[in-house]
């Protein structure tokens, strides 16, 4: 069973809009079965534009029931239903906010009809509810009024209905409250990582890095990072696609390697770290540094050279060690040199490496 929705609202700050109008279809799949359509008194003024928009001003919502005289039968309508709007997002904030106030839980399942549009039917100029409606030849009247919008919203989700051939797009679409697929593929992401000393990267669908952590155990960081609540965290959360990692075998190389990364690759949800760097030099001007590899017959190198970082990697070889030309074609060169002779010095002042090798 579909709540079919429209709601229209006072315009405003977000999550301060009051809503003035609302209409919902209950939908079972054929027909609708029961509708609920009123003019709502937000209790505040309406934005001037969305008088112009809608053609409902204060006036009129004078003597319309206030939100929680609605409440109760917004929830009987919608009990059982999956909530269904044209940008669901918007519509399911609102009344989330409105029974918030009222001290209420409201949670419903929601799917979108923008998003389904987009996957069902191809290749629209506009995926507008007025625009597409108007392209697909669906009927509607009193456009931005709640009513004209949910009947419009109704007919197009029949269509999409129908379009959805192999049954499988609607279903897979449908976001629950409860967001019980988000934490399944967050759980299969938490299963491919293994507990190790390390740096991992949070991809989108497109591959992009949205997101860099560290740690040294980075199973237990992902798990952290997606149980996490915050604003920040569920959007990391919504998009995250896949997982990769890097092990790094040493607590230097995975500082290094993070705040590195961070400067090159700029994730979108990591906060900019900002660096004092020091001025002073190291105590030698060249020199290798030497600590645990990711396996035990590997070493870490750093090689400094004219007190300037020059690169870093990983070796097995004594010749590899031994030959500074060898030694140089194996390790990544830094980029940002500065921020990583600040690390380095920073972690030799406090922490003890495998050892140092002085060069001549």
């Amino acid at each position: 069973m579909y709540a079919i929705l429209d709601i229209e609202t006072t315009g405003g700050k977000f999550n301060e809009e009051g809503i003035t109008e609302i209409a919902i279809y209950k939908f079972d799949g054929h027909e609708v079965v029961d509708q609920f359509i009123s003019l709502v008194n937000p209790e505040k003024e309406i934005q001037a534009f969305v008088v112009k928009l809608t053609g409902i001003n204060n006036e009129m919502l004078r003597n319309a029931p206030k939100f929680f005289e609605a409440a109760k039968r917004i929830v009987e309508i919608t009990k059982d239903c999956i909530l269904v709007a044209h940008n669901t997002s918007f519509d399911y904030r609102i009344l989330q906010t409105e029974f918030e106030r009222l001290g209420f839980d409201f949670k419903r399942n929601t799917l979108c009809t923008v998003e389904l549009s987009q996957q069902l039917i191809l290749n629209q100029p506009s995926y507008s509810l007025g625009k597409l409606t108007r392209s697909l030849g669906i009927p509607m009247t009193e456009r931005h009024r709640a009513s004209g919008d949910a009947l419009a919203t109704v007919q197009l989700f029949k269509l999409l209905l129908e379009k959805d051939t192999e049954k499988t797009i609607i279903q897979e679409s449908i976001k629950y409250f409860d967001r019980r697929l988000e934490k399944e593929k967050l759980q299969n992401l938490i299963d491919s990582i293994p507990t190790i000393l390390g740096v991992f990267y949070i991809h989108d669908v497109k591959g992009k890095v949205i997101y860099i952590g560290k740690g040294k155990n980075i199973k237990a960081e992902i798990n952290k990072l997606f149980l996490k609540i915050t604003r920040r965290a569920v959007k990391i959360q919504e998009r995250a696609n896949t997982v990769s990692f890097d092990r790094t075998g040493n607590e230097l190389f995975t500082r290094l390697k993070y705040y590195t990364e961070l400067e090159k690759l700029t994730p979108k949800f990591n906060f900019k770290k900002q660096f004092k760097l020091s001025l002073l030099n190291f105590n030698n001007d060249n020199f290798i540094i030497v600590d645990k590899g990711r396996e035990v017959e590997e070493n870490a190198m750093i090689l400094i050279e004219n007190n300037i970082v020059f690169g870093y990697g990983y070796t097995n070889l004594a010749l590899q060690e031994k030959d500074l030309s060898v030694l140089k074609s194996v390790l990544t060169v830094i980029e940002n040199k500065e921020v990583a002779k600040h690390l380095i010095k920073n972690y030799l002042n406090k922490n003890s490496v495998k050892k140092i090798i002085r060069l001549e």
